[in-house]
């Protein structure tokens, strides 16, 4: 078997690198061909000595780069769409990956998307892309690569309901006014996955469940009222599908991203792997569920409802919460206020026309000055 062009972009952060672990064992099935990295220059540099790409691209930090690499945001479209790249694993972090994931797909490749902002962001383009391109999305989210498999090629017309898992992250117990003065190191300590920092302060949030939703609904063509969320604090049902006759199926496995971007890339098969970790039934002990706590976790429930309002206002979401999650990790603001930032982002601009590619960047740059303005940065 003739092995599959790579392009992995996002390779120097959480999910790139977990992915080379990945691909490093299946070096007969995968090629690299083109890595980019929005930053670390110096990681980058390692990458390409050991995986010997054609393409190497640095979005930001150009007095770092090598003089062979591609500098600047269009890297990311140039390795998307390169004749010897097969599937692109779009491991970028916020909207910035959104005009890759689009020009992959309009170029036939298959897209295994790690980047939900995508999504999130302009759902109906990228499908209309994949439409247009003939290209294919396989979530790499454990959360959508887990309806994926339990769907098993099932239509819609059989799903009663998804139900998606989340693990409450750290402040899973705490009261909602401890939750509002929570710190950046609290937020980052989440006690089940190991994550970059931007999704960390997510999952703190439940903003991520938020935006997980909201792909599940152009993932999967359901409507909102027909996915749920529910807490897991043990991360091993990384989510359920209940289908019209009652029956539910979940997906179970220890909580690392090595299978689920494993399945991304050899989807519909499933490689032999050993380096996936173990799934032991009976160390894994008891397994929980509880309702989400809205009082203490807005973000959740401000992100729900903009994706059943439509247009812009999702995007409008993403950039509002990537905005605000900023500027807590700089410490400029408290955690409570990344949901009131959210809130007021959206009460200005949730109407804004989102029909074009233009209409959501112009949405996206409304939210984020609103929120910068909010806080005086």
């Amino acid at each position: 078997m003739t092995a599959q062009g790579i392009a992995l972009l996002g390779s120097t952060g959480s999910i790139g690198t977990t992915a080379l672990r990945v691909l490093s064992r299946h070096r007969d099935r995968f090629v690299v061909r083109a890595l980019t990295a929005h930053g670390n220059a110096e990681l980058l540099r390692a990458q390409a000595a050991e995986w010997q790409p054609s393409f190497v691209g640095l979005v930001q930090g150009e007095g770092t780069a090598d003089a062979t690499w591609w500098r600047g945001p269009e890297a990311l479209v140039e390795a998307a769409t390169r004749h010897d790249v097969e599937i692109v694993l779009n491991a970028v972090v916020g909207a910035a990956g959104l005009d890759a994931t689009m020009a992959a797909l309009e170029a036939g490749k298959r897209v295994a998307l790690a980047n939900k902002e995508s999504l999130v962001m302009g759902g109906a383009l990228v499908k209309a892309a994949a439409q247009r391109g003939g290209g294919t999305l396989v979530p790499v989210d454990s959360e959508h690569s887990a309806i994926l498999q339990c769907l098993a090629g099932r239509t819609t017309a059989d799903i009663r309901r998804l139900i998606i898992t989340a693990s409450g992250g750290p402040f899973r117990e705490w009261p909602a006014e401890r939750v509002r003065a929570a710190s950046a190191l609290d937020a980052l300590n989440h006690p089940t996955w190991s994550m970059g920092r931007k999704i960390s302060v997510d999952s703190a949030s439940l903003a991520n469940k938020a935006l997980e939703v909201i792909e599940a609904h152009f993932l999967f063509g359901l409507g909102y009222d027909q996915i749920d969320v529910v807490v897991h604090p043990q991360s091993i049902v990384h989510s359920m599908v209940e289908f019209r006759d009652g029956s539910v199926l979940a997906q179970l496995g220890v909580p690392s991203m090595e299978l689920p971007i494993l399945y991304a890339l050899s989807h519909p098969d499933r490689l032999e792997d050993g380096g996936v970790p173990v799934f032991d039934p009976v160390a894994a002990g008891p397994l929980t569920f509880e309702a989400v706590r809205l009082d203490a976790f807005p973000c959740l429930g401000l992100g729900v409802a903009a994706g059943r309002a439509g247009g812009a206002a999702p995007a409008v979401f993403n950039a509002a919460n990537e905005q605000a999650v900023m500027l807590f990790l700089e410490g400029k603001i408290a955690f409570g206020a990344i949901a009131d930032s959210i809130a007021v982002a959206l009460d200005r601009h949730a109407g804004l026309a989102g029909d074009s590619r233009d209409a959501l960047w112009d949405a996206d740059a409304a939210a984020r000055r609103t929120v910068r303005e909010k806080c005086e940065c």
